[in-house]
């Protein structure tokens, strides 16, 4: 049987989704990834671990595949990862030297604090198409040339290898032939220059890393190696690579001016802006979308990254203990009519766009002795809905669309009905879900075709008419109360969000004695 196979490497788990030629989805697993936090907003992976957990995810998948279909040809394999997530390793032996910093990790706020004090906070917008912030790779690699001893010797000696999560997969599953970055996810290092997609060498020379070995920028879909170090996807082509939120989009087959929000771990609006590099101004990231192909025009987006969504739901199971498992959260949500009004501002490590405030820390406010469980629950849940609405806005100034005729979405959390509901209510948007969330892994696999040419890039994204290769059904929920209604609210909300800022910046100045 001829297929595809899709990695996805995100925050919380691995998967591994085996697709016929027509993205039926024929086989899938996914193996949950331990994060540590080792300090107050540090967060770290164990980059062996990443590696098992894919290896794990693979060999599951591949043998349920044969159970149910005999024989398998696995055309290619494509790679979707988390993003900005940074690793280190040494060229010698191979293996890392020290934990992956996670993406929504805020370790380096003081020194993206000092840069942005000395240069402004867009000293770099216009090559990179970022702001300073903690969120970008540079400053995690940065803080481990400084910090870590073992790190610091490497890249003397010139044995220290960067690369974002997939480099790290791409470097293991070819047995360590290859050191590569696929351009969408050097699009977020913040040393990438967007319109040559080359290493800015100003900015890699003026930060102090010439002493560190980049990978080489690839496009999104184009053989690079091939499996050697998992036998059973031994001499499969690896022809797709994109960070997660772009290889979404890719799943969504997003046309210019058409956005969509993946509910993950933190949420990710992207809106395609075609062949247009939009800078903003009001806080949103320029970013790649992709470049399907070695000769083919790279595409790009405007981003609002919001750090805290689905992982908020997850610090209320494990850490409040109010839900025993994250599904929970749409069944307590419905025991309250509305939020009670409480607002839940959940900045557990600050707050991304348009707010970029590092020293941002959760808040709940406007309790009461009436509030119960499922008011912080379906506050938690409104908190997501907000945020969007809050990139939204922004996102409307910059790019100089006025009408959406709808919002494409996928994630886990997406499978929440109530949320979701409330996402259109708040927005005053139709929301349209697809039949299946895992828009993020079939956009590997569509990029891992165009890749071994199985098809076009006319064909992947469906402008050529075809209804080959797509994200199928979908379920819209529309809005079901007045935006007058809903305004108020989201009023209180900026108003929280500035209270949280302000009080969170105070604590950062005077630690707590007691």
């Amino acid at each position: 049987m001829e297929c595809l196979g899709a990695i996805d490497q995100g925050t919380q788990s691995s998967r591994f989704i085996l697709y016929d030629t027509g993205m039926n989805t024929i086989s899938s697993s996914s193996v949950p990834l331990e994060q540590m936090y080792p300090r107050p907003g540090w967060v770290e992976q164990v980059p062996a671990a990443i590696w098992a957990t894919v290896e794990e995810c693979v060999n599951q998948a591949v043998t349920q595949a044969i159970e149910k279909f005999g024989d398998l040809n696995v055309r290619a394999i494509g790679i979707a990862n988390q993003r900005e997530t940074t690793v280190v390793w040494d060229r010698e032996s191979g293996e890392a030297l020290c934990h992956a910093i996670v993406w929504n990790d805020d370790r380096t706020s003081g020194l993206c604090s000092q840069v942005a004090s000395e240069r402004g906070i867009d000293a770099f917008r216009e090559a990179t198409g970022l702001p300073i912030s903690t969120y970008f790779s540079m400053f995690k690699l940065i803080w481990m040339l400084e910090n870590i001893p073992e790190v610091s010797r490497a890249a003397k000696e010139g044995r220290c290898m960067f690369g974002t999560i997939d480099s790290w997969l791409m470097f293991k599953l070819t047995n360590g032939t290859k050191h590569c970055i696929d351009v969408t996810n050097a699009s977020r290092t913040g040393l990438m220059n967007l319109k040559s997609l080359t290493w800015d060498k100003s900015i890699v020379s003026d930060m102090g890393l010439d002493c560190v070995i980049l990978p080489e920028i690839i496009s999104s879909a184009e053989v690079v190696g091939q499996v050697s170090a998992i036998p059973a996807l031994a001499g499969t082509p690896i022809a797709g690579c994109l960070g997660d939120q772009q290889a979404s989009m890719l799943g969504h087959r997003l046309k210019k001016n058409q956005l969509k929000n993946t509910y993950g771990t933190g949420c990710f609006v992207l809106l395609n802006t075609g062949e247009d590099i939009v800078q903003s101004t009001h806080g949103l990231l320029t970013t790649v979308a992709f470049k399907l192909g070695k000769d083919e025009k790279p595409m790009f987006a405007l981003e609002g990254s919001i750090g805290s969504a689905g992982q908020g739901i997850s610090w209320m199971r494990d850490s409040l203990e109010i839900l025993t498992s994250s599904s929970e959260s749409e069944r307590v949500a419905s025991d309250a009519l509305d939020c009670g009004e409480v607002i839940f501002v959940p900045a557990f490590s600050g707050l991304l766009a348009p707010w970029w405030s590092s020293a941002a820390k959760a808040s709940i406010l406007g309790m009461t002795y009436a509030t119960k469980k499922s008011h912080i629950v379906r506050a938690m849940l409104a908190a997501i809905c907000f945020q969007t609405r809050d990139v939204l806005e922004v996102m409307k100034l910059d790019s100089g669309i006025e009408d959406i005729d709808h919002i494409a979405v996928d994630g886990g959390a997406s499978n929440n009905d109530v949320l979701m509901q409330m996402q259109a209510d708040v927005l005053g948007i139709p929301i349209q879900r697809a039949e299946s969330s895992e828009a993020t892994a079939l956009g590997a696999a569509l990029a891992a075709g165009i890749g071994v040419k199985l098809w076009t890039v006319s064909e992947a994204l469906g402008s050529d008419g075809s209804n080959e290769a797509t994200i199928k059904a979908k379920q819209l929920f529309t809005p079901l109360i007045s935006q007058e209604d809903v305004n108020g609210h989201y009023e209180a909300w900026k108003k929280a969000v500035a209270a949280t800022i302000s009080v969170s910046e105070s604590l950062n100045t005077h630690r707590s004695a007691v």
